[in-house]
């Protein structure tokens, strides 16, 4: 089935130096970028993340330091992937939980402004655990009854997602071919964040998602307790978190 798009569609894959989106880097990206007529780019490009490769990612993804030396930073290809995926949605594969958020921490660092929450997001993975609970490679092997060859490099990654999505909506009436639709099936919670330590409850509040205040009003918590708004501020947690925090307590400062 091909999609049914309304805007262009870029599905992407990140490799990276690990897997926290506070401390890691990206290394290489992938995309495959679709449009509503059907036609496709692709592309793939290194990316010297300017920090050491640790061994045990470089086992999963044969990305040495070698590799990657003479390649770009991150902060010289930021304008001009923006540019690329301005007026996109996104998809991927755990895209919502990592991939996203990295890719957003990853623009802040490098000052290129680009508002990725007016994007839409479909996560291939989310739709594939909902219906069938399973790996990409599995997922590929389930719904396109192939392979996948050079698992974990982001090119193939990438390109198995594109085709993992197109089988579902084949193999599933229920599943609408429609972004908006998608986007919201494949989210679990309806985030603030990126990275999902804040959502909106049932009246569409922000309500903090982790720790000892997990369940309560962010807005409220930052008039009873200021100092958690420093502790936030001055933890490990991601720019993009810290940014939407910041703009809960202005919001809180501008109705007083």
């Amino acid at each position: 089935m091909q999609l049914n798009l309304k805007n262009p569609l870029v599905f992407f894959d990140l490799e990276t130096t690990g897997i926290d989106i506070v401390k890691d880097r990206i290394i290489e990206i992938s995309y495959v970028k679709v449009f509503p007529n059907g036609k496709e780019e692709s592309k793939t490009m290194r990316i010297n993340p300017g920090m050491p490769i640790p061994p045990a990612s470089t086992a999963i993804h044969g990305i040495t330091d070698d590799d990657v030396k003479d390649c770009p930073l991150f902060k010289n290809v930021a304008k001009q992937l923006a540019a690329q995926i301005e007026g996109c949605d996104l998809a991927g594969y755990n895209s919502n939980r990592f991939d996203i958020p990295l890719l957003a921490e990853e623009f802040l660092r490098a000052g290129v402004d680009i508002d990725l929450t007016r994007r839409k997001f479909i996560d291939v993975q989310t739709i594939f655990y909902k219906m069938e609970q399973r790996t990409l490679a599995a997922a590929y092997k389930f719904y396109c009854q192939k392979s996948l060859e050079n698992a974990h490099t982001a090119a193939a990654d990438t390109m198995a997602t594109y085709e993992v999505l197109k089988a579902q909506l084949d193999r599933y009436p229920e599943l609408k071919n429609d972004v908006t639709f998608l986007s919201e099936f494949s989210s679990f919670t309806n985030n603030v964040d990126f990275a999902g330590r804040m959502v909106y409850n049932e009246k569409n509040q922000e309500v903090f998602n982790f720790g000892k205040y997990k369940g309560r009003l962010v807005e409220e918590v930052l008039k009873q307790e200021p100092a958690y708004y420093s502790w936030m501020m001055n933890g490990d947690f991601p720019l993009n978190t810290k940014q939407k925090l910041t703009e809960i307590k202005l919001r809180g400062f501008n109705a007083k």
